[in-house]
């Protein structure tokens, strides 16, 4: 089975292939000829990934998923949130971002914050939303050389390094993305193209 991942981001086409079954192939939006940058213009995770799955149907003819994805800090009422990858005010900086975040929450003794991932999937005209959520922790300060976005500040539940410090081989079964990826999969595995 071949499906189409509307993202032109490579380290979510590169996880998200990892993660998935060798039953379904990834083809990416380069792949298609699609080089333009989908808007996200939506107020919510489940909105802009449905505006990217509609945009690749209604422009280039392929049924598809999409994911959007962000960080959400209890203390900040859920922001970052859905503005994740433009925090700072500078779009996909990830550095930007994480200096902002870090010096919103100096002080702040609740660090509860959790990623959440909703995934859009269109097939065969019809719509399906998948989510996944991990809650953890912010830290006080970025740990890590792996992973991306917001991976050195976050420690999830039940362990004691961030994403980054952990490695792809284990954010990859923990994560987010991996939690809606898995609900994807297991839709797919009952129904196909």
């Amino acid at each position: 089975m071949k499906l189409v991942f509307a993202t032109n981001n490579t380290h979510k086409l590169e996880e998200v292939r990892a993660m998935l079954s060798d039953s379904i192939e990834i083809v990416s939006l380069k792949e298609i000829g699609c080089s333009e940058d989908i808007p996200e213009t939506a107020e919510t995770m489940e909105g802009n990934a449905l505006l990217k799955v509609r945009y690749i149907k209604e422009h280039y003819g392929y049924d598809c998923f999409a994911d959007d994805s962000g960080l959400e800090v209890e203390v900040l009422n859920n922001t970052p949130g859905v503005y994740s990858a433009r925090y700072s005010g500078i779009p996909h900086d990830a550095e930007a971002n994480m200096n902002k975040l870090l010096q919103e929450m100096e002080g702040k003794a609740n660090r509860k914050g959790r990623f959440r991932s909703v995934i859009a999937l269109l097939l065969n005209g019809e719509e399906y939303l998948f989510d996944g959520i991990v809650n953890g922790q912010i830290t006080k300060e970025k740990r890590g050389e792996n992973g991306f976005g917001y991976d050195p500040v976050f420690i999830p539940d039940d362990y004691t390094q961030t994403f980054a410090e952990l490695g792809d081989h284990i954010k990859n079964q923990i994560s987010h993305r991996a939690r809606a990826v898995a609900k994807l999969t297991a839709f797919l595995s009952t129904n196909s193209i």
